[in-house]
């Protein structure tokens, strides 16, 4: 299995101490990288599917690099429990553990689209402390450690620095249970398009988080996603500057309603845009 090189990492605090798992990003980088290589070999080949709902899919290579992850990853951390989206029995990460979505994305990748993300994220005590979001079919890898900056490929990453909402490039996703939400989502939508630049829909929230921290978006909104959708962008979105709330404005936590990610400048107008 080929793997690409995306240079040497940085780990380098930016105004606060590094994280004591800064020393592991080296060789969790270069499990994400091959579990990306992965991917791509999958990419390549039919695509076997089989529904978990309506329009929520899962993949033969969902499973395989899930399992590919946590058998490279379970000896890095000493202790570190596993998260993981098609193995969890829980949305509550405790202790050390591993966040891991292994194809965020999974129906852009059953129609070849390239918006499909790796996400990879060291929970310990209550916070996220590494995150990795790789998106091999655009050659690009995110990442981040708490109080070490954001970085993609090796180049810091920072937000955009747009202060007015309706020059703001903002994206969204719709949730799986649509059909339930959807005057909800769509009143939402209706007052970001009317108030905004434009809204974009990636349809993988750990890459949209990463656009956020690239400066790419201004914001980003969605509704109902679960921890390993989250747990990485979060921390990329916060290290490259930006700021990270529910729709309320209270501290981002898995059990908010939404997550509202942005450089900080459109925050407090796009918590109006989500007040309903």
């Amino acid at each position: 299995m080929s793997v690409q090189s995306f240079g040497q990492p940085s780990v380098t605090p930016s105004g606060a101490s590094a994280s004591p798992f800064a020393a592991h990003l080296p060789r969790i980088l270069d499990i994400v990288r091959e579990s990306g290589a992965l991917v791509m070999d999958h990419w390549r080949k039919p695509r076997a599917i089989r529904f978990k709902a309506r329009a929520d899919l899962v993949t033969e290579t969902d499973l395989a690099v899930e399992a590919f992850l946590k058998d490279r990853l379970k000896d890095v951390v000493a202790g570190a429990t596993f998260l993981a989206e098609e193995s969890a029995t829980s949305r509550e990460p405790r202790g050390t553990c591993w966040i891991i979505d292994p194809i965020d994305g999974t129906t852009n990748f059953a129609h070849a689209l390239p918006f499909v993300g790796t996400s990879v994220a060291l929970w310990h005590e209550g916070r996220v402390e590494l995150g990795i979001v790789n998106v091999p079919a655009l050659g690009e890898c995110f990442w981040a450690v708490r109080g070490g900056g954001a970085f993609r490929d090796g180049a810091p990453l920072h937000v955009s620095v747009s202060e007015d909402l309706e020059q703001a490039l903002v994206a969204t996703g719709f949730p799986y249970t649509i059909e339930e939400n959807v005057d909800t989502v769509m009143a939402r939508l209706r007052k970001a398009m009317l108030t905004t630049r434009g809204v974009r829909r990636c349809g993988a929230a750990a890459v949209d988080l990463a656009f956020v921290a690239a400066g790419r978006f201004d914001a980003f909104y969605e509704a109902d996603l679960k921890p390993w959708d989250t747990a990485a962008g979060w921390l990329l979105v916060e290290e490259a500057g930006g700021r990270v709330t529910g729709f309320d404005g209270a501290p981002y936590d898995f059990a908010n309603e939404g997550i509202l990610a942005s450089n900080g400048l459109v925050h407090e107008a796009m918590r109006e845009v989500l007040r309903l």
